[in-house]
């Protein structure tokens, strides 16, 4: 556990002590009924659990840099970024209700049990009031599952499984992060329209709760629209070279790759799909497509010259030209030097979202904060006009389609939008079969 540099005087009550050796959360009353980890009338803490190492150490870095800011912001530093663009005004620069922002720091190294553990550790030993971050829908679900039980809110960081505000959607667990449904509505249409309704679809996918979800969302959209799925072929979260997965793909039949993959999993696979010569290969008298649904710049990087071209969907670019994008970019470049990604974009913009929560609920008590969240209607923090869906806790906003920028002029200029799918044609009904079997349940305010 990375702790905070910020000073924390006098934060921490004294708990009852666990048989691990750790101060159970304290439990305090206040005129609004007993909730976790109650601040005191100076600071209050929040924990950023990120993937410091794995296979999204990348995007961990960048959401680590995001808080920072987010939390210099929310102090009064820098030039406030977001705070200015806003649709609310509640946030004014001087912490939250009045209380200084301090933070704690975890690795969740890409793992359940390891996130699940960190953020344990910032609830009852750090006196963390809200947990946010992680790179992984399997982290996210975990995380978010104890937050549940600890009575702290989750503000999920980068996760995209369906699952997630779906059948493991939780009353204490939000998320601002666009997930596989919306990839596979944006992207199908646009895939059709650039290589045909007629084709023949191989998927590899990363063999976890996003992972599998993705698939289903591409396939059912895909299919939708006319084209056949030969193959869908699961790969460790821990692989590091997919030859052995590629080389199928070349007897196949299929004319088209779909990457589920993110981070560096798509980084080596679409590596070793360029390796294996599939960009220039044609089959069913059709030129061979590579698709990754979930793209970030960090990726693009990584990949390098193989990304050029390739399509893929994201929540949020640095070229946007809104004004809330603008503020954040201009913002993260100037203390950074260099753009944010859309990783970074979310936990910042998570961090502020919550803190604007307990503003207008005028109390930290989640379950305060739950209903502030609950049907909010925002704009200004760089995804235009967003609404917070009571009955999942899901944002719906626009969707980006992108692809691999042809002639890039920078390391940071790598992909480009392709379309604004509107949010109307990324809608789904709360109770659509991709997203039952799960019950968001009643806050719990851990009393």
């Amino acid at each position: 556990m990375t702790r905070t540099t910020l000073t924390r005087r006098g934060l921490l009550k004294t708990g009852a002590v666990t048989g691990a050796g750790l101060a159970v959360p304290t439990i305090f009353t206040s005129g609004a009924g007993a909730f976790t980890n109650e601040p005191g009338s100076s600071e209050v803490v929040l924990g950023f659990n990120v993937p410091q190492t794995g296979p999204y150490a990348d995007e961990g870095a960048d959401e680590l840099r995001a808080y920072e800011l987010a939390v210099e912001h929310l102090n009064g530093g820098g030039d406030g970024g977001l705070l200015n663009t806003f649709s609310s005004k509640a946030l004014d620069g001087t912490g939250i209700l009045g209380r200084k922002v301090a933070y704690v720091t975890g690795d969740t190294q890409t793992k359940s049990d390891a996130a699940r553990a960190s953020a344990k550790s910032m609830i009852e030993k750090d006196g963390a009031i809200m947990i946010t971050g992680g790179s992984s829908s399997g982290v996210a679900v975990a995380v978010q599952g104890l937050c549940q039980e600890a009575g702290v809110i989750f503000m999920a960081g980068l996760t995209h499984s369906n699952d997630t505000t779906g059948k493991d959607k939780k009353a204490n667990g939000f998320r601002h992060f666009f997930n596989a449904y919306m990839s596979g509505a944006a992207l199908a249409p646009v895939l059709a329209a650039r290589y045909g309704s007629d084709r023949k679809a191989y998927h590899l996918t990363a063999d976890y709760t996003w992972g599998w979800t993705q698939e289903e969302s591409i396939k059912a959209s895909t299919e939708a629209l006319g084209w056949e799925t030969v193959n869908a072929v699961k790969t460790p979260l821990a692989a590091t070279d997919f030859s052995s997965y590629i080389a199928p793909v070349l007897n196949s039949g299929a004319d088209v790759l779909v990457l589920n993959h993110y981070g560096g999993n798509m980084v080596n696979s679409l590596t070793n799909a360029v390796q294996f010569g599939l960009r220039e290969k044609q089959v069913n008298g059709k030129n061979f497509e590579i698709v990754v649904p979930l793209y970030s710049r960090l990726m693009a990087r990584g990949a390098g010259e193989n990304v050029k071209g390739i399509l893929g969907s994201t929540n949020w670019h640095w070229s946007l030209q809104d004004e809330g994008s603008k503020a954040f970019v201009q913002s993260f470049g100037t203390k950074y030097g260099f753009p944010p990604s859309q990783a970074a974009h979310t936990c910042y913009v998570q961090t502020l979202l919550y803190a604007d929560a307990v503003t207008r609920a005028g109390s930290f008590n989640p379950c305060d904060v739950a209903a502030a969240l609950e049907g909010f209607e925002f704009d200004g923090m760089g995804n235009g006009p967003t609404l917070y869906r009571a009955e999942d806790h899901q944002c719906f906003k626009d969707v980006l389609v992108v692809q691999g920028k042809e002639n890039p002029t920078s390391e940071f200029d790598l992909l480009e939008v392709v379309e604004v799918t509107p949010v109307d044609q990324v809608t789904y009904a709360p109770d659509h079969p991709m997203f039952s079997g799960g019950s968001l349940g009643s806050c719990n305010p851990g009393a």
